[in-house]
């Protein structure tokens, strides 16, 4: 769920929401990528009608990691996106 930050009032107004599939980071974290060169792309996820996606996302191995960016059409809003980065860890 995504939600606006209301600096007048405590009351936070949600904005919209999206569901993150993180079963592609899992698996590309469980396996063993030593060794790779940076920039190395491991998987890419397309946009369906079954996630969030509003544009393809890449999982790759960056510096050691394995990081996924991603930018998520927001449900239940009128509007809206979110960038997101995720990073697994050991």
């Amino acid at each position: 769920t995504v939600r606006d930050h209301n600096k007048f009032s405590n009351m936070d107004n949600k904005m919209g929401n999206a569901v993150i599939d993180i079963k592609p980071l899992l698996e590309a974290g469980w396996v063993h990528q030593n060794g790779l060169p940076n920039g190395t792309i491991i998987t890419r996820i397309l946009p369906s009608s079954s996630n969030c996606l509003s544009k393809e996302s890449s999982i790759v191995w960056e510096n050691g990691r394995v990081i996924q960016d991603m930018c998520l059409r927001l449900e239940n809003s009128e509007c809206g996106q979110v960038e997101l980065q995720l990073r697994w860890i050991d």
